[in-house]
């Protein structure tokens, strides 16, 4: 079951701000495995098969480093299409002395680092969802010790040679300044809560495990980036058609948010300032 295209609304492309481009394409290439797919003087659009956008980086003039305790990015999460292509990049980090958190979330198998700007990065894989457990509209999910010589066992003969062309955007996570606020919010775009942590709720659409993940873990009323900082710039919410992307859209108006048209799609806010591209895949 794909969760990642129509007839579900899911993540697409994320645009980041980062202090010095060079370092953080040169980072996003030999580390992550990206490819470059169009570059400019200030950005760089990656992708994994060489024709989808999954991440922008730009160094915005003035930027300035990223600010702590504020809302905006916990991390983007790059979902990869096996367990073997996860052991592989598991080896690849080894190799390269890279630092990673990991963990078991019953759903998925999750491994967790940060760009050279302090960017949160999650890399995992989905466990079939025949064996995820429901309960009353919402999955059990939780923090457990990752098996990562198993997973490395199943990449046996394979060496990393970049993003597999199945990687696709599989979430958002977010720091948030309210969780109720927030909730409704991510209610009118179409997401519904599947999971709840301490001071975190997990939303999605067609019973994906989530799409979007929000906390307040950097503090409830938490204000927002100066503009122009490291970190979020937007992210973007695929939509599976007009109709229902036109709903979503007469619900956060009816909210009183505020919808721009922004070039082949629309741009809004949640009420914590992270901004969003709405678009039709």
């Amino acid at each position: 079951m794909n969760f990642h295209k129509a007839p579900y609304t899911y993540t697409g492309e994320v645009h980041l701000n980062v202090l010095d481009l060079n370092r953080a394409v040169k980072f996003y290439k030999e580390v992550i495995g990206f490819k470059v797919l169009v570059e400019a003087a200030d950005k760089v659009v990656l992708t994994a098969d060489g024709k989808t956008p999954l991440l922008i980086i730009e160094q915005p003039e003035n930027v300035t480093p990223k600010e702590a305790h504020k809302s905006g990015l916990y991390h983007f999460a790059l979902l990869l299409p096996t367990r073997a292509d996860l052991g592989a990049i598991i080896k690849h980090f080894i190799q390269h002395n890279v630092r990673i958190g990991a963990s078991d979330h019953l759903v998925s198998e999750a491994l967790y680092l940060s760009d050279p700007d302090g960017n949160g990065i999650e890399i995992y894989i989905d466990r079939d969802p025949g064996v995820w457990s429901w309960d009353n509209g919402k999955v059990a999910m939780s923090t457990d010790p990752l098996d990562g010589e198993s997973i490395i066992a199943e990449s046996a003969g394979r060496t990393w040679e970049g993003l597999p062309v199945g990687t696709v955007m599989g979430h958002v996570h977010l720091h948030v300044a309210n969780l109720p606020e927030t909730e409704t919010f991510y209610n009118t775009l179409g997401f519904e809560v599947v999971t709840n942590y301490p001071q975190a709720l997990f939303m999605s659409n067609g019973k994906y495990h989530h799409h979007i993940g929000l906390n307040t873990w950097n503090g409830e009323g938490v204000s927002r980036p100066t503009a122009g900082s490291v970190g979020l710039q937007s992210y973007t919410l695929i939509y599976p058609n007009e109709t229902v992307l036109k709903e979503a859209i007469t619900k956060v108006q009816a909210l009183d948010g505020k919808v721009e048209l922004n070039g082949s799609g629309f741009m809004t806010e949640d009420p914590s300032g992270n901004r969003i591209n709405l678009r039709v895949g």
